[in-house]
C-alpha cells in the first residue's frame, strides 16, 4: 500500500516480496493459470488488487512478441464438447471441423490442448462435470448443435469459462463467436447482382428463425437498394409441407420470374432437380457456406478463423476470471468472403 503512494508503479516482484512467493508465481496466479490453485490465485490476485497493481501494457506487448517467437509447453486442457446424438457426425461438416482445427491451434500456441468430450451413453451432464473437474478443466467450448437440444439439467455452468459457436445452442445462453449472417447475405446480394442478375430471391428455412432470422434480415436490408418491382419476396421452407417444397418453389420461380437463388438450406439442389430446373441454366445458385458441397458460388465463412477467435474469446475470459452465464450478453461476428463458382455465371 505505501508502495502505491511513491509514485512508481507495482511491480509484480513488490507484490511477490510482500506475499513471499516468488514473481512468477504472481504472474501466473494473475493471468488465471490452472497451474496455480484456484485459492491462492484469488488471494493473489486480491491482494494486487489493493495494493493497485496495473499490468504494464508495454511490457505485455513484449511479453506477447517473446512468446510468439518460441514453442510453449502444454500445461492443461481445453474441452470440447460434443453433445450430438451421433457424435461422429459432428465433424464430418467441414465448417465445424475447422471450427475445431482453428481452436486447436490457437490453444496449442497458448500452451492448452483441446480435447473433445462426448456427451451421452454413459457420460450424463453430472458425469460430465466429475470428469472435467478431475482432469481440472475449467474452460469449455460448445460447437453447433442440431435440434433436439440436450437437457443439461442443473450441470454448474457458474464453475466453467464457457463460449458457444453459433447459435444454434439455445442453452447455455453465453457469449458467442459465429459468422455474420447479416453481413454476409448483404455481401452475396451484391455480388449476384454485380454479375447481372436482377431477380434474386432467398429461400431459408422458417423454422430456423433464431439462426436464420439474421439471414432474412440482411436480405431484407440489401433488398433497399433496389427497386420495389424487383423485390423477391422471401420463399420461407417452414411454410410449405415437405411433399410440396419443390413445386412450391418451381411456382415460386415462375411467379417472381427469379433468375439467382441465395440459400441456407442445404436441399435447395435437389429440391429444384425434382422439379426440373437446372443450375445454372434455368435458374442460378450462391450459397451461405460454399463449404456446405450443395454450390460451388456463395460464401466462405472463414470457419477456421471462427475457432480461432472462439479459443481466444475463452482465453481472455480464463485470464479475466469471469465465469458462468454472463449478465451481458457479448457477439463476435466474423464476416465471410465472397468466392465465384459455376453455379453462378456472370450475365455481363
Amino acid at each position: 500500500m505505501k508502495i502505491e503512494s511513491s509514485g512508481r508503479r507495482v511491480s509484480l516482484r513488490d507484490i511477490a516480496k510482500l506475499l513471499g512467493v516468488s514473481h512468477v508465481t504472481v504472474s501466473m496466479a494473475l493471468r488465471n493459470s490452472p497451474r496455480i490453485s484456484e485459492k491462492a490465485r484469488n488471494e493473489i490476485r486480491e491482494f494486487a488488487d489493493q495494493m493497485g497493481y496495473k499490468p504494464d501494457p508495454m511490457l505485455i506487448a513484449l511479453s506477447s512478441f517473446r512468446l510468439g517467437k518460441q514453442s510453449i509447453p502444454i500445461h492443461s486442457a481445453i474441452g470440447w464438447i460434443n453433445f450430438w446424438p451421433k457424435p461422429d457426425e459432428l465433424r464430418r461438416f467441414k465448417e465445424f471441423d475447422l471450427y475445431w482445427k482453428g481452436a486447436y491451434a490457437a490453444a496449442a500456441k497458448a500452451g492448452y490442448r483441446l480435447e473433445e468430450f462426448r456427451l451421452g451413453g454413459d457420460i450424463n451432464p453430472t458425469r460430465l462435470h466429475q470428469i472435467l473437474i478431475a482432469r481440472g478443466i475449467r474452460g469449455l467450448l460448445l460447437p453447433p448443435h442440431p435440434k433436439p437440444q440436450p437437457d443439461w439439467g442443473d450441470f454448474p455452468w457458474a464453475e466453467y469459462f464457457v463460449i458457444r459457436f453459433g447459435r444454434s445452442i439455445s442453452s447455455p445462453i453465453t457469449h458467442v463467436v459465429t459468422a455474420d449472417q447479416v453481413a454476409n447475405t448483404m455481401l452475396a446480394f451484391e455480388e449476384i447482382q454485380k454479375r447481372g442478375y436482377n431477380r434474386i430471391g432467398l429461400i431459408t428455412e422458417e423454422t430456423r428463425v433464431r439462426e436464420s432470422g439474421h439471414i432474412e434480415g440482411g436480405f431484407i436490408l440489401a433488398q433497399q437498394n433496389v427497386e420495389k418491382e424487383d423485390r423477391v419476396p422471401i420463399f420461407s421452407m417452414g411454410s410449405f409441407s415437405a411433399k410440396h417444397r419443390s413445386e412450391s418453389i418451381a411456382a415460386w420461380i415462375k411467379e417472381h420470374q427469379v433468375d439467382a437463388i441465395f440459400t441456407d438450406v442445404a436441399g435447395v439442389p435437389s429440391l429444384l432437380a425434382k422439379a426440373g430446373i437446372k443450375i445454372p441454366d434455368d435458374v442460378s445458385l450462391a450459397v451461405s457456406s460454399v463449404l456446405d458441397g450443395n454450390a460451388d458460388a456463395g460464401i466462405y465463412q472463414h470457419p477456421e478463423e471462427i475457432g480461432r477467435v472462439g479459443f481466444l474469446m475463452l482465453n481472455s475470459l480464463i485470464s479475466d476470471g469471469t465465469t458462468g452465464i454472463p449478465p451481458i450478453f457479448r457477439q463476435d461476428l466474423l464476416e465471410g468472403s465472397w468466392v465465384d463458382g459455376a453455379s453462378l455465371p456472370s450475365k455481363v
